[in-house]
């Protein structure tokens, strides 16, 4: 049996048409109906996922609305009673309150009354105090209304905090009220023992002022020091309102 080659080749070239033909007019185009099928299955199917997604979402909203709204309820209900017995509270003691101040109407007044009169008897007496040192201190040497004040001064200045302490005079002069001008070895006096009591040089503005009748008020950012006449009588006037 002879083999003729030409025979072959025609077959092999007329197979190779076909399949391309095959290929191009049926297969490809049934592939491709396929992948449209599939894809809007796919589709189809991704949708009503969504949309069940969507329901789900929607109840649960709906649940978590229905249990606020619950919580709300109760909240509100709660309040409205506590509200309602506040109210009740208020009234019932308002009611009390009106009725003692009823009762107590004459006696308050009373007492405002003697109040009053406790009031400017504290008021006459600081006065004649007052009056009765100035008179006892003009019988005085006129260097008994400073120098006698300035040990003093000093030993409350050392008393007080540290920090408080060191911090008088570091940002300029520090301010004196006296009782009187001060004389000169006065002032020499006081700024060395103020200088020695805070533990450095300072510098000081002294301010005449007769209201202290006795002598002297520092008065520093931090801390007012007094030693004077003054002070010492505003402190048993109140000592003595304390006891009425």
């Amino acid at each position: 049996m002879q083999l003729d080659w030409w025979t072959l080749l025609l077959q092999t070239v007329n197979v190779l048409i076909l399949l391309w033909i095959l290929s191009h007019f049926l297969f490809r185009p049934v592939a491709r109906i396929i992948a449209e099928r599939q894809a809007a299955a796919q589709a189809e199917f991704q949708r009503a996922k969504d949309e069940h997604a969507k329901a789900e979402a929607e109840r649960e909203t709906l649940r978590k609305l229905a249990q606020e709204t619950a919580s709300k309820r109760a909240d509100i209900l709660t309040r409205a009673e506590e509200e309602a017995k506040a109210q009740k509270k208020a009234l019932l003691e308002d009611a009390r309150a009106q009725a003692d101040a009823a009762r107590e109407a004459t006696r308050g007044e009373l007492e405002r009354m003697r109040d009053a009169q406790a009031r400017a008897l504290s008021d006459a007496a600081g006065a004649l105090a007052t009056d009765i040192a100035a008179r006892l201190l003009d019988r005085l040497p006129d260097e008994a209304r400073i120098t006698g004040f300035i040990e003093g001064l000093a030993d409350a200045v050392i008393d007080l905090p540290e920090s408080t302490r060191k911090g008088i005079g570091m940002t300029g002069p520090v301010p004196i009220r006296t009782a009187r001008d001060l004389t000169a070895q006065e002032a020499t006096l006081l700024k060395e023992r103020l200088a020695q009591a805070v533990g450095h040089p300072l510098d000081i503005t002294v301010t005449a002022d007769t209201s202290l009748l006795a002598g002297l008020e520092l008065d520093a950012p931090k801390a007012i020091v007094r030693n004077h006449l003054r002070a010492d009588l505003d402190r048993i006037r109140q000592e003595l309102d304390a006891h009425e």
